[in-house]
């Protein structure tokens, strides 16, 4: 039972987020335009559809209610076109919608956390009332139908003076909610939008009326009940259903009232029509049949059934995975790797001649290598996704900064490992932040006088290069003062004063912990979280950050991150009887070089000169204190290692070959002694079953500096 309830949980949580980040994406490309098109009405109809259909089912009454309004707002728009919203609402209209997606993922992060929901959604379903107030009063089509209807009410039955009659609807259902449930009126509009969608306008009508903008409806409903009046028995019938699978329902009671006029005998010809159209509408995960009833009804259904074929293939041809599965699949793939290397390296089979083994060895390693390459698709995913939010940070920051600029996306089909996807949002994030906040020049006036176009440019791309992903974020901003951030570093004890500095080592201050330059604390920096953060979270996936900048012509922050962490190329070195694995993508070149090609420096330091620079040399053997492996320079192999800003050589004894190999991480009690910070970064086994160190490239750099 719980682990059905987990995953439900985890499908409504995957699908609401889903429809959430499509629902973002419309907005904002629409906000450009100041007009939705016909299209992206139908489409966020149909989101706001889905999540409230599924809050429901999972009885999350404050997301049901909020995306039940919103899709009636949307069912305005969609019925009467976007001319129904005047030129001067639609910025309210975007704004509202932003709002909406917000609460939105501010309450599945509650979900997510196991927090309880937010109950106070009063100022919010106001906003969406208000403005669906607003555009009635532009149209005044729905008052005057609501006055007609009213004047056409005949004074309340005298047997039985609770029930309201209404002329030409004479039969009624009278509904009760639980005692206690609270916003009735709004449960009661929620129940007359389900009623819609079986049946049209014109074929029923209820009391009281304004439940959806008069609260003070509630208390009449507590009392005397919700009243839904059908001009003929069969809807009554048919709408039966809606009322039973609504929440909060405590009781209903059908009501038979002689009708006061003749029924026309044309009227109750469409009701089984009606009725009948009433399960499919209900069936259907997405209602592109309601928007028929508007127009001519040959053509939507020629098309419904095209669209229908096209998104029934989509949905086959696309399967969302648990990732834990995914974790556990490459494990297993790992595992096959290795035993495949163990059992054809295995020291029993040396100096044998057996082709058929040897030809059905490499047949096993070709299938291996495949299995492995499929299993590592599997979990990259485009970035893309993580792109399209940042979309929405500079929108807001441009609203709220008063500022002018535009993100520009390149390589949005760049595929990275998901986990590492996951981990480089926050950065990417912090980053447009900090270029918004401190790149951007304050006024337009400010670019005009620099030269520059009024509004600014941030590129956010993403390349490949090998087993590395390059993303960078660039913007056309002011630059970095050098001599601003000296100071304040100076200030906070992290420069001396009396020391010249590169550009390069005043950049670096900027991601020292707690270090900003603002001088106040603003909603987006001040409190000197951020460029830590972006270090710290890149060098977990075991990546490095560049900063580089030019006074007047912007700042260019590049991340290189590698593309799994799962597996990867490395370089096996020996140093005396254990071996050791350095990522490809860390090593420039290797050395074989004498003892009179080392330069010493007064502490006993040795450093190699290449290329005009000078390159700090470290030795394995001495760095862990191993008994065993070469001494003399000429016995053993430099090995010239990049590690972000920093470059070193690495002095081991042999170099044994490049392998691919699956990265084991360490035991978690072996955190305490601090291992990763000793150059350590994980392990992995080889193929004759012995274990090899997999050396963290940045953090060993440490101890050559």
């Amino acid at each position: 039972m719980s682990a059905g309830s987990d995953s439900i949980l985890d499908a409504f949580l995957y699908e609401t987020n889903t429809l959430l980040e499509q629902l973002d994406s419309i907005v904002l490309a629409s906000e450009q335009q100041d007009s939705f098109s016909q299209e992206d009405i139908n489409t966020i109809f149909r989101i706001m559809h889905t999540v409230k259909g599924s809050s429901a089912m999972m009885e999350y009454n404050s997301l049901m209610t909020i995306a039940h309004r919103a899709e009636d707002l949307f069912a305005i728009i969609r019925d009467k076109t976007m001319d129904v919203v005047p030129e001067e609402l639609r910025p309210e209209l975007f704004d509202l919608l932003f709002q909406t997606i917000d609460f939105f993922r501010q309450e599945l992060e509650h979900i997510e956390n196991g927090q309880p929901l937010t109950e106070d959604i009063d100022t919010l379903l106001q906003k969406v009332n208000r403005l669906i107030d607003q555009i009635h009063s532009g149209g005044q089509a729905q008052p005057q139908q609501t006055s007609a209807a009213e004047a056409a009410a005949p004074a309340p039955d005298a047997s039985n003076p609770s029930i309201v009659t209404r002329a030409g609807f004479p039969y009624v259902l009278q509904i009760f909610f639980d005692e206690g449930c609270g916003m009735e009126n709004l449960r009661a509009y929620m129940l007359v939008s389900s009623v819609k969608d079986l049946f049209a306008e014109g074929d029923f009508t209820y009391e009281p009326q304004g439940v959806d903008s008069d609260p003070a409806t509630a208390d009449q409903i507590v009392e005397s009940g919700f009243l839904l009046f059908f001009r003929n028995q069969a809807d009554r019938d048919a709408a039966v259903h809606a009322v039973t699978a609504s929440g909060s329902v405590r009781s209903y009671q059908a009501i038979d009232q002689p009708a006061s006029e003749p029924q026309p005998a044309a009227e109750p010809a469409p009701a089984p029509a009606a009725v009948e159209a009433a399960p499919a509408a209900e069936k259907a995960p997405v209602p592109q049949s309601t928007p028929a009833k508007v127009s001519a009804a040959s053509a939507p259904q020629t098309a419904a059934p095209q669209k229908a074929e096209g998104t029934h293939h989509h949905k086959e041809s696309l399967i969302s995975v648990n990732l834990d599965k995914l974790d556990h699949l490459a494990a297993v793939v790992g595992e096959i790797v290795i035993t495949e290397s163990m059992v054809t390296a295995s020291p029993e089979l040396k100096g044998l001649k057996l082709d058929a083994f040897t030809k059905s060895a490499r047949q096993l390693r070709k299938l291996t290598d495949e299995l492995q390459d499929v299993s590592m698709s599997l979990r990259m995913v485009p970035v893309s996704g993580t792109f399209q939010k940042m979309n929405r940070i500079v929108r807001d920051m441009c609203k709220k900064l008063g500022k002018q600029a535009r993100l520009v996306l390149e390589g949005e089909d760049t595929e990275v490992d998901k986990t590492i996807v996951d981990s480089i949002g926050d950065p990417i994030m912090h980053i447009v932040r900090n270029s918004m906040d401190h790149g951007i020049e304050e006024t337009a006036q400010q670019r005009i006088d620099a030269g520059k176009d009024p509004v600014g440019t941030i590129i956010l791309s993403a390349r490949h290069t090998g087993s590395e992903v390059i993303i960078e974020i660039k913007d056309d901003g002011q630059g970095v003062n050098y001599d601003g951030v000296l100071n304040k570093a100076i200030r906070n004890g992290l420069a001396q004063p009396d020391v010249e500095y590169s550009h390069k080592d005043i950049l670096n201050f900027l991601m020292a912990p707690g270090f900003s330059t603002n001088t106040e604390v603003t909603e987006y920096s001040g409190r000197g979280v951020g460029m830590d953060v972006v270090k710290r979270n890149v060098e977990e996936v075991g990546g490095t950050v560049f900063i580089t900048s030019e006074p007047g012509k912007g700042m260019t922050t590049t991340l290189k991150i590698p593309l799994t962490m799962a597996i990867m190329d490395g370089m096996e070195v020996s140093v005396g009887g254990s071996i050791f694995t350095i990522p490809i993508h860390n090593i420039r070149q290797s050395f074989k070089i004498s003892d009179s090609d080392l330069i010493r420096d007064a502490a006993g330091g040795e450093m190699f000169k290449c290329m005009g620079n000078f390159y700090p040399v470290i030795r394995m053997k001495d760095l862990y204190q191993m008994d065993s492996g070469a001494t003399r320079i000429e016995d053993g192999i430099l090995i010239w290692l990049d590690a972000g800003e920093h470059s070193y050589c690495l002095f081991v004894d042999e170099l044994l070959g490049e392998q691919q190999v699956v990265v084991k991480p360490l035991p978690s009690y072996l955190n305490r002694f601090n291992i990763k910070s000793s150059g350590i970064s994980g392990c992995t086994i080889l193929g004759d079953g012995n274990i090899s160190i997999i050396l963290d490239v940045s953090n060993l750099c440490t101890y050559a500096l």
